[in-house]
Parts: C-alpha cells; sequence; structure tokens
C-alpha cells in the first residue's frame, strides 16, 4: 500500500469530503436497494450499484482535487475496515453453531466449496480457449485478463491478489482490470440467486428454518450468560480484541499463502462466538451489537469496493468481458446448488448459506440472512468460506501457469 501523505490525512477538508461521499452514497444506496420487483430488492447490494455509479462519474475529478492517493487509500481504509467489521460479526454469529454443524456436514462442506471453485476455474478455462481466437491481446495478458475476471467472478480478494502474483508485474493491470468488470455482476449475481431460488422452488421458510436448526444448534445456557463479567455493555472489547488477534494471524504467509485479514478474523471469531466465555469473562458481543457491526461492516466493504470497481469499470469495459464474468459466475454457482440438493442433500437453507460461502459472496449473506429470516445461515457460510479461499488461491495460480 502507498503512503498516504501527510498533508492528505491532516487536511481536515479532505477527510470531511470523503465522510460526506461515504454518507451519502449509504443513505442513497439504502434507498435504492429498498426499490422491490416482484418479491425481489437489491437490498444491502444497493449501496453497491450507487457506489458504481458515484465512482464511474467522479472517482477522475476527486482524484485530481484530492490527489489520487489520499483516495485510493481513503477508500481501501473504508472497504478493509467494512471486512474486519463484517466477517467479524459474521464469526461471532456463527460460532455457537459452527462446530456441531461443521462436524455434522464436514465432508459436505469440504465437498461443495470445492466443486464451486473447481466448476469456475473449468468456466474459465473454456472461456480463455475459445475468446484467444478473438482477442488482440497476447495470450499471456488474455490469460491474465481472464484470470482477473475469474477473481471479480468470486468476489475474491485472495484470488485477486493470487492471481496478481502468478500473473507478474508485467500483466498484473490486466488482472485488476479483469476483477473490476467482473465483480459488478459477481455480486449482484449472488444476491438475486439466494432471493429468486426460495421463490422459485415456492419455499416454506418457517419449515426450511426448522431443518437449518435440526442440522446441529449448539446454543449456549443463557444462565450461564448471566453470572460472566461483562467487560463493556455492548461487548466491543471482545469484539475489538478478536478482530485484533485475527488481522495478527491473517498477516502470516506460509509458502506464498495467507488467510488474509478475511480469514484470520473470521477463524478467531468462530472461536470466540464457540467458547463464549474465558473463565469468568465473556468473549461474547450483544447480538443487537453484532447486527449492527455486521449491516455496517458490509455498507462500508460495498461502498469502498464499489468506488474503485466503478473507476476501472468505465475505464476498460467491454461486453464480451462482463459476459465472460456472467458465465464464471453463474456456472459455479448452479452447479454448486445443484450438486448441493441432489448429491448432498442439503437443506435449503444450508444450501444456499454455503453457496455464498463458496463463492466467497460477503454481500450475498446478508441478503440471505434477510431473506431467511434466521442468522443461523451463517454458519454453513462460515464452514465452506475457509475452503474455498484456500481453493480459488490454487486455483487461480494453476490457470496463469497451464494456460
Amino acid at each position: 500500500m502507498e503512503l498516504v501523505l501527510i498533508d492528505d490525512i491532516l487536511s481536515f477538508k479532505n477527510v470531511t469530503f470523503m465522510i460526506l461521499s461515504v454518507m451519502m452514497i449509504a443513505a442513497v444506496g439504502y434507498i435504492f436497494g429498498r426499490i422491490t420487483i416482484k418479491g425481489v430488492s437489491l437490498g444491502t447490494a444497493g449501496v453497491f450499484l450507487i457506489s458504481l455509479v458515484y465512482g464511474g462519474i467522479f472517482y477522475e475529478d476527486i482524484s485530481d482535487k484530492f490527489t489520487e492517493s489520499f483516495v485510493k487509500n481513503s477508500l481501501s481504509l473504508v472497504d478493509t475496515l467494512g471486512l474486519v467489521l463484517f466477517v467479524s460479526a459474521v464469526g461471532f454469529i456463527a460460532g455457537p453453531n459452527f462446530f456441531s454443524n461443521f462436524k455434522k456436514n464436514f465432508k459436505s462442506f469440504v465437498a461443495l466449496a470445492i466443486i464451486v471453485i473447481f466448476s469456475g476455474g473449468i468456466a474459465c478455462a473454456g472461456c480463455i480457449l475459445i475468446g484467444r481466437s478473438f482477442t488482440d491481446l497476447g495470450n499471456d495478458e488474455f490469460t491474465a485478463l481472464m484470470s482477473g475476471i475469474l477473481s471479480g467472478a468470486l468476489t475474491s480478494t485472495p484470488g485477486l491478489s493470487a492471481a496478481k502474483e502468478a500473473a507478474g508485474s508485467d500483466y498484473e493491470n490486466a488482472v485488476s482490470v479483469g476483477s473490476g468488470i467482473a465483480y459488478i455482476f459477481g455480486v449482484i449475481g449472488v444476491v438475486l440467486f439466494v432471493q429468486l431460488i426460495p421463490k422459485m422452488m415456492k419455499a416454506d421458510m418457517a419449515k426450511e428454518r426448522e431443518l437449518l436448526k435440526v442440522s446441529g444448534k449448539s446454543g449456549r445456557k443463557s444462565g450461564q450468560q448471566e453470572k460472566l463479567i461483562e467487560m463493556d455493555s455492548f461487548g466491543l472489547m471482545p469484539f475489538a480484541l478478536a478482530a485484533v488477534i485475527g488481522i495478527v494471524i491473517g498477516s502470516f504467509k506460509f509458502s506464498n499463502f495467507s488467510l488474509s485479514t478475511t480469514g484470520g478474523c473470521l477463524l478467531v471469531c468462530l472461536i470466540f462466538g464457540h467458547f463464549g466465555h474465558c473463565g469468568k469473562i465473556s468473549l461474547m458481543p450483544k447480538d443487537s451489537t453484532l447486527k449492527v457491526l455486521r449491516e455496517l461492516g458490509l455498507m462500508l466493504f460495498l461502498i469502498g469496493s464499489g468506488v474503485k470497481g466503478g473507476a476501472k469499470f468505465v475505464e476498460y469495459f467491454e461486453w464480451v468481458y462482463f459476459l465472460y464474468g456472467m458465465i464464471m459466475t453463474i456456472v459455479p454457482m448452479v452447479i454448486g446448488f445443484l450438486f448441493a440438493k441432489y448429491v448432498l442433500k442439503l437443506s435449503l437453507l444450508n444450501n444456499l448459506g454455503s453457496i455464498t460461502g463458496g463463492m466467497t459472496s460477503t454481500p450475498a449473506l446478508g441478503t440471505l440472512i434477510s431473506t431467511a429470516g434466521t442468522e443461523d445461515v451463517a454458519s454453513a457460510y462460515a464452514a465452506t468460506y475457509p475452503v474455498a479461499l484456500i481453493s480459488v488461491v490454487l486455483t487461480e495460480q494453476f490457470i496463469i501457469m497451464l494456460l
């Protein structure tokens, strides 16, 4: 990350403008997300669309006015902070049910995550082999571009990093461009999918919620909770502590692989949420705190990534690349859903929760929680996400090396 200019940091006017922009995008985005057509709405993903529009129209002017380094670092701060808040809250929410659910469905979750990412990789390889005949780009540059499209289609930041590293400095810009183009449908496609499937199947959500609980909920005794020492009335101390530990763990690299900030925070918060306390000290934030931080984090993440994506989208957009991205989002999503339904026999909500994890789709999980009417779906997301995280990093590297 580039060093932020000291003058930019100290400029109250610059910081105030960025805060104003974030709040304005959020306000308009939530209004837009409330628009419902035949029972389907974008929800929080409406914030993402407004962010894209804002980035496409204003990014260049803002960069000229405040210096590009300040804008880029401000947006990185916004989306990274949002991601930390969101995945940490999800980890705490899923923690009490995660290990019992994971133990019962371990093979299913692992298999599904691998199937989803493998299907995406096959779709990407097919698009590369076919698309080479219709592009003016060299083979290496086109492969780098397509690997970026795959990372965007799967909304995977670790995948993007792995693709950039494998492509090398000569083609890392092509990777970034591809990711920016595909990211839009990568977000919106999965968000719509988790809403449309229950409607198409005419699912009884009350019944599906009961099936989800039967799959393994450990819970926690409320009487025990009352006897624990709360460090603060909202539970922000254990939340912050878990996030700090997660960020540190995620920063370690092993043979060029790391859990990343996302994976580290998710893992630590799952553990905190599972045990709930250390001796007589409570490690569990209040439910209301987790809900607020989860939504706030999702909002900030979508704004930060959306504004950056909008700028790239306008500059480099071509319909054929957007089409490739759609294919790489739809194919693994549909194959994963059918595999989970007919082979693994997962219940609908476990299926969709696993799909959001397998697609590494943070926004879609937020939408699914709202659609399902329960946060228990976060357990399936948390179970498939780590396996998908590792799989997508390896897949990106193999595609660039082999093709």
